[in-house]
């Protein structure tokens, strides 16, 4: 899996490519924790490239979200692919996640 991180504004972007499963799901964890002990507060997941998502890796979303939380943080999701809004949808993660079609539509959110 492949993690690129970009800044729009006070928002960091990671846009994930690959698949976020039990094998890359502790590299995603470890930079998403660097970035939040860095101080960003406004993270955005784009998925528009990730091809599956494994219950390791919505753990790792959950955590994330109630890392940010109680610091007053963000946690925005965008670019589902219908396998990955599949896996959200049976989940429930699609309400309790903020989820955006787009990135631009994340970012005016924000």
């Amino acid at each position: 899996m492949k993690i690129d991180i970009s800044e729009s504004g006070d928002v960091r972007v990671l846009a994930f490519e690959g698949n976020l499963d039990t094998s890359t799901s502790p590299e995603a964890e470890t930079r998403i924790n660097e970035l939040i002990d860095g101080g960003a507060s406004k993270l955005l997941i784009n998925f528009t490239q990730l091809n599956f998502i494994a219950s390791s890796g919505l753990r790792v979303l959950l955590a994330t979200a109630k890392k940010l939380g109680p610091a007053g943080g963000t946690l925005g999701i965008c670019g589902l692919n219908p396998t990955v809004q599949e896996v959200f949808d049976i989940s429930g993660f699609g309400t309790i996640l903020n989820v955006f079609e787009t990135e631009d539509e994340a970012l005016s959110a924000f």
